[in-house]
């Protein structure tokens, strides 16, 4: 047969390495495409080669919509089970459904598919319950080998990072060990400045022309990034000046542009917008707008018989208006992946466009190229750095400070995230480095485990909560415990004396005798393991060497002691500690 279309190179290689995934495992995987890269069309490849009945979701009709024509477009068949598309079709080979509705009505799917595909598989959580989940639990009840993949621009969610675990490139994403992941690989990613270079997409210009700029810092966030309408809609109406200064500088910036799309924070802010828009040419669409208007505007839209589209958060993903040339974002996130949708509704291809500009006056500051997501940001002045495992060697980018001269200072990366290949022939899959920068001491075997581990991962016995440590020290009367805010050391002869700081001036005082093996080696397990954020461990074998490295030893975060007699002796020192007590530096 003719085929309808030819597969650019990426978008031909994502489907072989689909096809090379599935024959060798039957574990999900996910390929990152950015948007515009034209990944209904990588769909409708997969499911013209399948030889099985095979089930494509996704959250929006529009979508079910686009996958299902981009399919029929190769002269085939497929069904449609949408109630927003009015249809409920389910016995083709090909199903392109909406997940909502099939989650309604899966006595219908009680047949055996072999594959699912997921578009815009970012939606999908870890939680059984889930629509996705439920659906992939009933399909897997009729066939234990079946295959799912997923498809996005933004492999990421918030409060749980990236949604996959293993990278084809040969690296684990998160160190959260516990946490379920959606899916298992990533098997085929492009970056977005590759679309970019290569002409695939519009190179968006961000502008740092704003003339005001909403300042939502003061508002608390829920757990997903995100802050409460009553909260924004309140900020907002303080700010009207501010909001008619925006609207005034996007209508000179879009003079010369084709199409503008402008995402608001709420509903009301989104109306107070619109006002300040040329009335004749302005459409305002929420998720309150009846469908048929909706439909209507877009419509119009497209057809450039309006310029300006005013939305609150129903038009990231979907809408496909390519010359859409100015993207305007009035509204905070701390979600990547929402950002990039909205930024992506902007870099399609169009005859005479050159760019699009983008303005965000909600101060979101995100690396389009690089976004810097993962593990959530532990201080705002964190950035990614590189450090290199000292076990592996594998560059891993965690989040760090670096000084003037860009060396590492600090970082908190967890765990080393190199996947190292099984010895050859014994056909076991590729392992995570079992290197950890932070970690927790079993007591009882003296394995090293995530510092957030219940049970040893070596001997599977409990180990000690750190906050029950804490706790129970003060309940003693004859126990302090510090804050440590530093250590300092000094040496005679061969006894190194380290002195344990309180951020309130207490100071606790240990030494240990470098002549004798065992208080060698006690030291050399607490601090010479963890020289330099335990990129550089190492084995002291006397007093002077720690003195020369001082500047890279590690503090405890806190440091136990009991009275003996007339002086305390330090009995534990916590590091790496997450828990309930505030830490000497986050006062």
């Amino acid at each position: 047969m003719t085929l309808p279309f030819t597969l650019r190179p990426y978008q031909q290689e994502a489907v072989d390495a689909t096809l090379d995934h599935f024959r060798k495992s039957d574990e999900s995987a996910v390929i990152v495409l950015p948007t515009g890269a034209g990944k209904s069309l990588v769909i409708a490849e997969l499911a013209r080669l399948a030889r099985r009945k095979i089930l494509v979701l996704t959250h929006v009709k529009e979508l079910v919509e686009q996958n299902h024509a981009k399919y029929e477009s190769y002269g085939l068949t497929g069904g449609i089970f949408s109630a927003g598309l009015k249809r409920k079709e389910n016995r083709h080979q090909v199903t392109f459904a909406s997940v909502q509705s099939v989650a309604a009505n899966l006595e219908q799917f009680r047949d055996e598919y072999s594959l699912v595909i997921i578009d815009e598989c970012h939606r999908v959580s870890g939680e059984e319950t889930s629509q996705y989940q439920r659906i992939i639990e009933l399909l897997r009840q009729q066939n234990d080998s079946l295959k799912v993949l997923g498809l996005t621009a933004t492999p990421y969610r918030l409060a749980m990072g990236w949604i996959y675990r293993y990278h084809y490139r040969g690296f684990v994403r998160g160190s959260g060990e516990d946490q379920a992941k959606p899916f298992q690989h990533c098997i085929y990613e492009l970056p977005l400045s590759y679309m970019i270079n290569r002409g695939y997409l519009t190179k968006p210009e961000l502008v740092n022309a704003a003339v005001a700029q909403y300042d939502f810092s003061a508002l608390t966030q829920d757990r997903f990034g995100e802050y409460a309408e009553k909260d924004v809609n309140q900020l907002l109406s303080k700010h009207k000046r501010v909001t008619r200064a925006i609207i005034e500088q996007v209508v000179e910036m879009a003079a010369e542009r084709k199409g503008v799309m402008i995402f608001a924070a709420t509903v009301e802010h989104a109306r107070e917008v619109t006002g300040y828009l040329p009335e004749h040419e302005t459409a305002l669409v929420t998720g309150g707008t009846d469908l048929k208007d909706r439909d209507f505007l877009i419509q119009r839209f497209k057809q450039r018989q309006l310029k300006y589209l005013v939305n609150v958060s129903v038009l990231t993903t979907g809408f496909d208006a390519p010359h859409v040339d100015l993207i305007a974002i009035l509204r905070p996130t701390q979600s990547v992946s929402l950002y990039q949708q909205m930024v992506g509704r902007g870099l399609r291809l169009d005859e005479g466009k050159q760019d699009c500009l983008v303005i965000d006056y909600a101060g979101n500051h995100v690396n389009l190229h690089h976004p810097e997501v993962g593990e959530p940001k532990p201080n705002p002045d964190s950035e990614p750095v590189q450090v290199f495992c000292p076990g592996c060697g594998f560059a891993n980018i965690f989040w760090g400070k670096t000084d003037s001269e860009g060396s590492v200072i600090e970082h908190y990366g967890r765990r080393c995230q190199g996947l190292l290949e099984p010895a050859e022939g014994d056909g076991a899959r590729a392992q995570q480095c079992d290197y950890r920068f932070r970690f927790k001491e079993c007591p009882h075997c003296g394995g090293e485990n995530d510092i957030a581990a219940r049970n040893c991962g070596h001997c599977q016995q409990a180990i000690i909560d750190p906050d029950d440590q804490l706790r129970d020290a003060l309940k003693l009367k004859d126990a302090m415990v510090i804050r440590c805010a530093g250590i300092s050391l000094s040496a005679e002869g061969s006894r190194l004396r380290l002195t344990y700081h309180g951020e309130d001036g207490e100071e606790l005082k240990e030494s240990f005798d470098f002549t004798k093996p065992a208080q060698r080696t006690v030291f050399n397990k607490l601090f010479g393991r963890r020289v330099a954020n335990s990129q550089a461990p190492k084995t002291f074998s006397r007093a002077d060497e720690v003195l020369e490295m001082q500047a890279l030893l590690p503090a405890p975060d806190f440091v136990i002691a009991r009275k003996h007699k007339h002086y305390w002796q330090v009995q534990e020192r916590v590091f790496d500690y997450q828990g309930q007590y505030r830490k000497a530096n986050e006062a």
